[in-house]
């Protein structure tokens, strides 16, 4: 297990260095550069750049440079942990994300445990009482959840809050704790807003991991195994916990991979209508600017934890299904 798990994390670096090359590739793709469209910017307005200038603009953030050449820079640089200099922001990359990082973390986490805390014991529930009438209505709750936007649920609970009860609830901070320093009331104030974007966010994770836990559960529950066990006298709750659920929640654990940066850079949309200070409004803004620096960072960071995941996946997956943990084995 210690070798499969070595073996894996030496994998992780070819995969990376392939990533990086494809997100600076795939950055340049666009005609022109962040210059190209903050030149156009100002004429839009009316305004003009000294070509002088922008020849010492180019220079100074080494757009003049070859494309080969800026990406080694920048790759260098990553490794030794300099993001590099936002062109829109003029701050450092790392100071940008800095700012944000955190409360996505957090808004992440939450939502991550809230749909496992809301779906695994629904799914199971449904399940085992198929054809129940709760197992109907939470069949409807699911489809629901699929079919609906996250922006889209996020107008309709502004717009009810504030035309029925006079609330806004946009934001992550009352106005008195938006610009306060961190503390205990701050801290309590986040709380109190911080269920919405949660509820908001994994409403559509929580739907589709009810419909996978339920139907991979109601195969399990028919195979020989399980009758063998429950023919034995072994309680029926024992029974579904301790041998199909465990199967049964499988391909759970096998999504973190791509579940948490789904979540970081997913509520890019949701954060802007809700106006959240996360990362999401940031890397929208970055590419449509064409940042190069920070948006190649936030492509790298949130590659890096996709690759980071599906180690985590697949080592939770090991130690969950005796069968891939001997299978490991065999296979070294």
């Amino acid at each position: 297990m210690f070798a499969y798990i070595i073996r894996r994390i030496l994998m992780m670096i070819p995969t990376l260095i392939a990533i990086s090359i494809i997100s600076f590739v795939i950055i340049q793709l666009p005609p022109g550069d962040f210059l190209t469209t903050y030149v156009s910017q100002l004429s839009a307005s009316g305004e003009t750049v000294d070509q002088a200038e922008l020849e010492s603009l180019k220079t100074r953030f080494g757009l003049d440079q070859p494309m080969y050449m800026q990406y080694f820079k920048w790759a260098w640089n990553f490794i030794h942990g300099d993001f590099g200099h936002s062109y829109e922001w003029n701050k450092p990359v790392s100071e940008l994300i800095g700012e944000r990082l955190s409360l996505t973390i957090i808004i992440s986490t939450c939502t991550l445990l809230f749909t496992w805390a809301v779906s695994v014991p629904i799914g199971i529930y449904s399940a085992v009482r198929q054809y129940s009438w709760l197992d109907y209505a939470l069949t409807v709750f699911g489809f629901i959840g699929l079919a609906t936007p996250n922006f889209l649920l996020a107008l309709v609970l502004l717009w009810v809050s504030y035309a029925y009860l006079g609330l806004s609830i946009g934001g992550l901070f009352s106005p008195d704790y938006a610009e306060a320093p961190w503390g205990v009331a701050k801290f309590l104030d986040l709380l109190k807003h911080l269920w919405v974007p949660v509820v908001i966010v994994g409403l559509a994770h929580t739907a589709k991991f009810i419909r996978i836990i339920r139907g991979n559960l109601l195969d399990e529950l028919r195979k020989p195994y399980v009758v063998t066990a429950r023919a034995k006298g072994l309680s029926e709750i024992r029974l579904i916990l301790k041998y199909p659920v465990r199967v049964a929640i499988n391909p759970l654990v096998s999504t973190i991979g791509w579940t948490i940066p789904e979540l970081v850079s997913g509520i890019a949309i949701t954060a802007v209508v809700l106006n959240l200070p996360t990362t999401g409004p940031l890397l929208l803004s970055a590419l449509m600017s064409q940042d190069m620096q920070l948006a190649g960072t936030f492509i790298m960071m949130l590659s890096s934890l996709t690759v980071v995941g599906t180690l985590i996946s697949d080592i939770l997956l090991a130690w969950v299904d005796p069968r891939i943990r001997f299978g490991a084995r065999e296979g070294l």
